[in-house]
């Protein structure tokens, strides 16, 4: 099963995502994480997310570019925390966005659950500088694609989720 999560920023859909996937039996927890830890703020937000998934099984694999690189058991239940860090990081640090989708798909078949979590970053109305306008633009096509690829696609919203496609999975 492949689940996608969306939602605004600080809307609840990190600790909705976790939840769901806690609530699949434990045959192997992994948590992908995307963040380049840069400053104070992400520190923070590290720390955050560390402590929100402390005692929950996870084995946490740091993987800011590169995600055909992960291994994981088959029959594992993964978590990637997040899209636009992954973009961001392969758009603006030497990477290469056009292995993105290729390395989600093939995570999808090596593992039974693949909850992936995006932002919603299109709705602010803002025009930005070009290299931003091009992210965004990655970003909704990237989101749109892995939408068609999950069963599930949920956005969270004031920490209420709210099934898009599919089927609300046990939660």
């Amino acid at each position: 099963m492949i689940a996608l999560v969306t939602g605004g920023s600080g809307c609840g859909k990190s600790t909705w995502a976790e939840k769901l996937v806690s609530s699949f039996p434990d045959e192997g927890r992994v948590y992908i994480a995307t963040m380049q830890v840069y400053d104070e703020e992400s520190v923070r937000r590290v720390a955050r997310h560390r402590e929100q998934r402390a005692g929950k099984g996870f084995e946490t694999v740091e993987c800011p570019k590169d995600l055909a690189k992960v291994q994981v058991k088959p029959g594992s239940t993964v978590l990637l925390e997040d899209i636009p860090n992954l973009l961001a990081n392969e758009m603006f640090d030497g990477g290469d966005t056009d292995r993105i989708l290729p390395a989600i798909r093939d995570l999808s078949e090596a593992c039974r659950h693949l909850i992936i979590v995006t932002n919603d970053v299109f709705r602010d109305g803002i025009i930005y500088p070009g290299s931003t306008q091009e992210y965004i633009r990655r970003l909704a096509g990237l989101n749109r694609n892995i939408a068609c690829l999950a069963d599930t696609v949920c956005e969270v919203v004031y920490s209420i989720p709210v099934i898009l496609k599919g089927e609300m999975p046990c939660v």
